[in-house]
């Protein structure tokens, strides 16, 4: 079969068809249409880059970002602290040249010890997989974007005294438990006595690329 070069249809709709165009023309959009005032300022691009990811300008009203929690992240990356996540659409997200130290990124949720250890549990393999983390937890940057489980089970890990990761990107998506973990994260310090760096959003709204798009944002701050 011989491939022919493809040619490009006549133009019929107004739009802006440069890549570099369209990301700085987004970024000008949402800075003119979100109010970022509430946001730290060191964190105020891992806001714009959520926003960004889902198309929402509103959702900067629901954001919960701990005080430290983009200084805490950029440090552990920048020392090659790798990247868990519970989705491989998660992993798959994250833009590699980003990342400042080549930091691996971790989804263990196909490793096959993970079905056996949901079903003695009676859990999600998600949350199983989670438990897999414990020997790279300590000083990780972790991103659930897609489980409430995988994001109470890690918190209960860290109850039962897991090793503590330098910041959590909490933002699983759905109708059931969603909201609830998220906010189990956002009172975890005031409930527990533990304080690690978070960003979360309150309600049901997450998602892969919402933690996708902070984990992009911690891991260099240029948008």
């Amino acid at each position: 079969m011989t491939l022919t070069h493809p040619r490009r249809p006549p133009s019929r709709y107004d739009y802006v068809d440069s890549g570099p165009a369209i990301y700085v023309d987004s970024f000008a959009t949402i800075r003119a249409e979100a109010d970022l005032s509430g946001v730290p300022a060191d964190a105020e691009k891992v806001a714009v880059r959520m926003i960004h990811g889902t198309g929402q300008t509103d959702l900067v009203r629901d954001l919960v970002i701990h005080p430290q929690l983009a200084s805490s992240a950029r440090a552990a990356l920048e020392s090659g602290a790798p990247i868990l996540t519970d989705a491989h659409m998660v992993a798959s997200g994250v833009t590699r040249a980003r990342l400042p130290a080549g930091n691996d990124v971790v989804c263990l949720l196909r490793d096959s010890r993970v079905p056996d250890l949901a079903r003695e549990w009676g859990t999600t393999r998600s949350a199983a997989a989670v438990s897999l983390w414990a020997d790279r937890m300590e000083g990780a940057v972790v991103a659930i974007g897609n489980a409430p489980t995988a994001l109470f089970h890690l918190l209960e890990m860290l109850i039962d005294g897991a090793p503590r990761p330098a910041a959590i990107v909490g933002v699983p998506v759905g109708f059931i438990g969603a909201a609830e973990s998220k906010h189990a994260l956002a009172s975890f310090a005031a409930d527990h006595d533990i304080d690690v760096p978070f960003v979360t959003v309150r309600g049901r709204r997450g998602g892969s690329a919402m933690a996708a798009s902070a984990l992009n944002a911690l891991a260099q701050e240029r948008e």
